[in-house]
């Protein structure tokens, strides 16, 4: 096997391997991603970048991203490009493994899994015990594919009162010793669903494929916790871990989150060509937006700079609703924004049982501008599909609470998004090494991309334009920031967030289109040979909510 740490192979594996990887090109997985630059050193505080977290029930957990290379196998999975399978290498002496880890090669080694310590000293119902048994999951000794000798895929088998929360891997057929792995007490478990296929393999007449886990509830009051482990997508006898203490200690205080925003504060870069530029709420309140009640249109009101006047809670039941100021020239200048003011907003809240922070950045825009289509080898304008007053648009970092360490980051994209792994992330160069990721607003509708270029929403090259390149429009989202909420400082010693007025404002932050939006779309229509199916998110005729109305305010992203 190969040592991550040393570089070294065992004798039987190096002759096992040694004909294939004469013969092949290096993979990216044979690279170990690294942040450009070292973590620092995190402020104090109570648990988080500590390393170890407590999950209750006497088991603790550490996360592991260092590891031997057990089976690599060169086809099938993303790219074609196989997949290969790890166990965590070297385990803290007193923990033990729970499950191997794997990954596409198509991508740098950059993944993690846990190991569990049981601190119970109760031999008949501790929180860990090793397995009575396994199951043969997949023997790839009949898969006539490109692979470095054969893997063998093992589920353990618990005693009662336990589950397995990942597959082990061999590059043996005998049956592994049962001191390899440990399964779980079931109370520290929580069901999980598959997240993203790590390798399938066209060759095996049983369609065997294997993805990656992560809890089914998740959001910031859901405990679920994921391992890192994989489990076959047919197999249901896999877990996750489950944070039974609801143990938020290890999340970060406010000095930790301001040392997080300096580390990874991401650059969003605008379009050259853009026009409607972000600003902050409070220039957008002060420069003549307006509160429109149903009924009483003709007197609508002028808003205070932080929203103070504004309804409250409620629902989003269209009784009120803001728009921009009724002077047309003020109307014009306030629906470019004002870069200079915009700031943006963090709400930051645990994820995956408290073993993950994720700081929500929030990027406010007077206005969202019309979209374009591309239809084979020309573009189209769209009129005004697609424009909208008053556009909320996110980036998501997911930072691990063990060590401080940005994992990945979500970019919003019109009513979806992508997980971005950080070892495909774009970093801010320059004078010095910076672990600022960079990040894209696509022209008029303000999607973000991690790189430039064009996204097309569509297939067979006709569909809507998402265009992004880099120009001296950019936000710095580490240097003008507030911290609008984080509900778990709640009582804490560093301080609750006031959080402020335009936060718990839930209605509409923009009028219901007063176009006609059918005459637009058949206008375009006509101008098109092929038909253009356009997305729901640019017909959509009503003002976009603000960021507590969004289903991930509470939730996962996806």
């Amino acid at each position: 096997m190969w040592n991550r740490l040393s570089g070294s192979f065992n004798a039987s594996a190096k002759k096992k391997t040694r004909d294939v990887v004469m013969k092949s090109n290096a993979l990216p997985v044979e690279t170990s991603f690294k942040l450009p630059s070292p973590l620092p050193t995190w402020p104090p505080g109570e648990g988080f970048a500590s390393g170890v977290i407590d999950l209750g029930g006497g088991l603790q957990v550490r996360q592991i991203s260092t590891f031997n290379k057990i089976w690599t196998v060169q086809q099938g999975g993303p790219d074609d490009k196989g997949a290969s399978f790890f166990e965590p290498f070297p385990i803290p002496e007193g923990f033990s493994m729970l499950g191997c880890y794997g990954q596409p090669n198509s991508r740098q080694l950059s993944g993690w899994v846990l190991v569990g310590k049981d601190y119970t000293d109760d031999a008949s119902n501790g929180a860990l015990k090793k397995p009575v048994d396994y199951t043969l999951v997949l023997s790839s000794e009949s898969l006539n594919i490109k692979k470095e000798g054969n893997g063998y895929f093992w589920l353990p088998v618990p005693p009662d009162g336990y589950r397995a929360v990942g597959l082990i891997i061999t590059n043996s057929p005998e049956k592994p010793s049962a001191d390899r792995v440990r399964c779980v007490r079931t109370d520290l478990t929580d069901e999980c669903q598959t997240e993203s296929l790590i390798w399938a393999s066209s060759n095996d007449s049983t369609g065997t494929n294997f993805s990656s886990l992560r809890p089914s509830n998740r959001g910031k009051q859901a405990m679920g916790v994921k391992v890192g482990t994989f489990a076959s997508q047919n197999l249901a006898s896999i877990v996750c871990l489950k944070n039974i203490k609801s143990n938020l200690s290890p999340m970060p205080n406010q000095t930790q989150i301001k040392a997080l925003m300096q580390t990874y504060s991401p650059l969003i870069y605008m379009h050259p060509d853009e026009k409607y530029l972000p600003s902050s709420v409070t220039w957008y309140f002060t420069n003549g937006a307006l509160l429109y009640k149903k009924g009483e249109e003709s007197s609508p009101v002028k808003i205070e700079p932080t929203g103070s006047n504004l309804p409250q809670g409620g629902s989003n039941d269209g009784t009120y609703w803001l728009d921009l100021p009724l002077d047309k020239k003020a109307k014009e200048s306030v629906k470019k924004g004002d870069l200079q003011s915009s700031q943006v907003y963090l709400h930051v809240k645990p994820m995956l049982g408290g073993t993950f922070t994720d700081i929500v950045i929030w990027v406010f825009y007077p206005f969202n501008g019309p979209g374009r289509a591309k239809v084979k080898f020309f573009n189209v304008s769209l009129g005004k599909i697609g424009q909208h007053i008053g556009d909320w648009e996110h980036l998501t970092l997911r930072v691990s609470n063990f060590n401080g360490e940005l994992k990945s980051i979500y970019f919003s994209q019109h009513s979806g998004g992508t997980w971005v792994d950080a070892s495909q992330l774009e970093f801010q160069t320059g004078l010095s090494i910076s672990t600022k990721a960079v990040a894209y607003a696509s022209l008029n509708g303000h999607a973000m991309y991690a790189k430039p270029g064009l996204v097309l929403q569509g297939d067979n090259g006709v569909g809507i334009r998402n265009d992004t390149a880099k120009s001296e429009m950019v936000v710095d989202t580490g240097s003008r920031y507030s911290l609008i909420a984080a509900e778990y400082l709640q009582g804490s010693p560093s301080g609750a967030i006031v959080e402020p007025p335009w936060l718990n404002y839930l209605r509409k932050w923009g009028p219901k289109i007063d176009y006609n939006l059918a005459d637009e779309i058949k206008a375009v229509q006509k101008l098109l040979p092929w038909k253009l199916k356009l997305p729901n998110e640019v017909t959509g005729e009503d003002g976009p909510t603000g960021p507590k109305v969004k289903r991930y305010w509470d939730g996962d992203e996806l």
